[in-house]
């Protein structure tokens, strides 16, 4: 089979639906599918794939590719890639990983465009339960997957970290939430010494490091700038617990089973799709309250039995996202469009 793979953005860019459409580009063709990936995404290294990449492709490319392929997965909703569809009506996937109405929740032009096109698929899929509910009940949930060949446990023995928060340094993702809750167990427990890593990059750097400063934990505190990959998870197995503290609604969340992975156990925002994202194997904190977060982190800190009981829980969720699982769902439903 054929398959023609959308996604706006791609590697080396970073990011939950550059990850996905790696992950399946490589199932598809483990399983012995031809793969062809659309993307806007430059790659400067021309990283060599087991499939073909096509970037910032013109229109008579797009149409080559659409006429080339037998089924069309649209890896979110990607017009500027996907519009020859309409001529050639090839059995289409569109899979939904963020929000369609704008951030204050209205809905919008670009909104009723996108609702259309969606009308338009043979199957709509959404990564979590809040992401269907919200913009296409009537779609099917598949999870997300993460990169279980490198994220895994690696250490086990006593980890010498608290806490680890991972993702990019904006507003949005609460890394000051991390640290405002630090400040109030330090308060809480003052001859304890609370360790926070913060990994990733991005324009708030400055911001947190001052703050940090601010409450005197440059000792406890430790920046660690972006990593990926193995590197990454060879840090996250020295923490004992992942914060994910997103001020926005996340539409899932796959840095927490990345920690999870590594043995972390996850705190993350009650919002959005974070709560899907860790199960039964952490525990959630009410969105944008550092108190809350203090309360949950000095949980882990004293709680032993609770610690174990959520360790338990960990590998039967991550087995659920596991990329071979996910995959083959997604494989799944294409074929099932395909033979419709």
């Amino acid at each position: 089979m054929k398959i023609l793979i959308l996604s706006h953005y791609f590697h080396p860019s970073i990011g939950g639906i550059e990850l996905v459409s790696k992950i399946l580009s490589h199932a598809f063709v483990d399983a012995g599918h031809s793969v062809h990936v659309l993307t806007w995404s430059p790659d400067s290294n021309a990283t060599p794939f087991p499939f073909k990449v096509i970037r910032n492709p013109n229109a008579l490319t797009l149409i080559k590719e659409h006429a080339w392929a037998d089924v069309v997965f649209e890896n979110n909703i990607a017009i500027r890639l996907s519009w020859p569809r309409m001529f050639f009506n090839k059995p289409t996937l569109i899979a939904l990983h963020t929000w369609l109405t704008t951030i204050n929740g209205e809905t919008s032009i670009q909104w009723k465009i996108k609702k259309l096109w969606l009308k338009s698929a043979k199957k709509v899929v959404a990564c979590s339960e809040i992401i269907r509910d919200s913009c296409w009940p009537d779609g099917q949930v598949i999870r997300n997957p993460y990169q279980d060949n490198i994220f895994k446990i690696t250490n086990n023995n006593q980890r010498s970290r608290d806490f680890v928060f991972l993702g990019r340094l904006v507003s949005d993702k609460g890394a000051d939430l991390a640290i405002e809750a630090l400040h109030i167990l330090k308060q809480e427990v003052p001859d304890k010494i609370i360790s926070l890593t913060i990994i990733g990059d991005g324009p708030e750097l400055e911001n947190l490091k001052k703050l940090t400063e601010t409450y005197k934990l440059t000792t406890q505190v430790t920046f660690k700038g972006a990593m990926q990959g193995i590197a990454l998870a060879n840090c996250l197995n020295t923490h004992k617990s992942m914060v994910v503290p997103s001020r926005w609604l996340e539409p899932f969340g796959i840095v927490a089973l990345e920690g999870m992975a590594c043995g972390c156990i996850p705190i993350v925002s009650d919002g959005g799709g974070l709560p899907f994202a860790v199960g039964k194997g952490g525990l959630t904190f009410k969105r944008n309250d550092a108190e809350d977060l203090a309360s949950k982190m000095h949980e882990l800190l004293d709680n032993s039995s609770l610690v174990a009981k959520l360790k338990m829980e960990i590998p039967s969720h991550l087995e659920i996202h596991n990329s071979k699982n996910i995959s083959a769902q997604y494989l799944s439903a294409i074929v099932d469009i395909k033979n419709a």
